[in-house]
């Protein structure tokens, strides 16, 4: 079996933090989903990805527990690991831009799984939210931390019992509360990591953020 590559994406200003991704380049060696499926629950990150073609950026995106047509933040790490500017996704073309220390995606807020998204009244009580919050279903809770400035405070829980109590960066949800918010957004989520979210008149919106290859552990 090839080597994983193992990225933090959406990671904070220093490079702490972000969201743990594996990315299987050569995803012929797990060429049926009993096997990505398999691999993606044995390596429990959030999202393991699997390029079925580098060169067109044909990606197929796994949890623990399930495989998604679409998912931000696999996709925002394989542009930037595999630095093309088209990726091929069930949902459609993506297509992605690298600019500085930033790695950007374009992509459709209907593309993204439902989540609940609830509106807490302060960071502070976002913070203090039990890992998971009790209930059933995807739950993205945020406050603003500066409405003027479009900082929000945020947290993703999946609450799909498969060992992923808290998302550290959640693309697809912060697709989501921008749509429904109708303005860019600097979101804070998990222990620390940033997503950045500018929408256009047509619709679609970029989702931005840092990438690296993740420390060992």
């Amino acid at each position: 079996m090839n080597e994983i590559d193992v990225l933090s994406v959406f990671c904070a200003p220093d490079g702490s933090h972000g969201n743990r991704l594996g990315v299987v380049r050569e995803g012929s060696d797990h060429p049926d989903p009993a096997s990505r499926q398999a691999l993606a629950a044995r390596l429990g990150f959030s999202e393991t990805v699997f390029v079925d073609d580098p060169e067109r950026g044909r990606l197929d995106i796994y949890t623990p527990s399930g495989r998604l047509p679409f998912a931000g933040y696999p996709v925002v790490g394989a542009a930037w690991l595999l630095d093309i500017e088209v990726l091929e996704l069930e949902v459609g073309d993506v297509f992605a831009r690298q600019d500085g220390e930033f790695s950007w995606i374009t992509a459709r807020p209907e593309w993204a799984p439902p989540r609940t998204l609830t509106r807490y009244a302060s960071a502070a009580e976002v913070d203090a939210l039990p890992t998971p919050p009790p209930g059933e279903g995807w739950l993205y809770a945020w406050a603003w931390e500066d409405e003027a400035a479009g900082r929000v405070r945020a947290r993703g829980f999946p609450r799909r019992g498969d060992g992923i109590d808290e998302d550290e960066a959640t693309g697809a949800a912060a697709l989501l509360l921008t749509a429904a918010l109708g303005r860019a957004l600097n979101i804070t989520q998990g222990r620390g990591s940033q997503l950045l979210t500018a929408p256009a008149p047509d619709g679609t919106i970029e989702l931005g953020g840092r990438v690296t290859f993740a420390p060992t552990r």
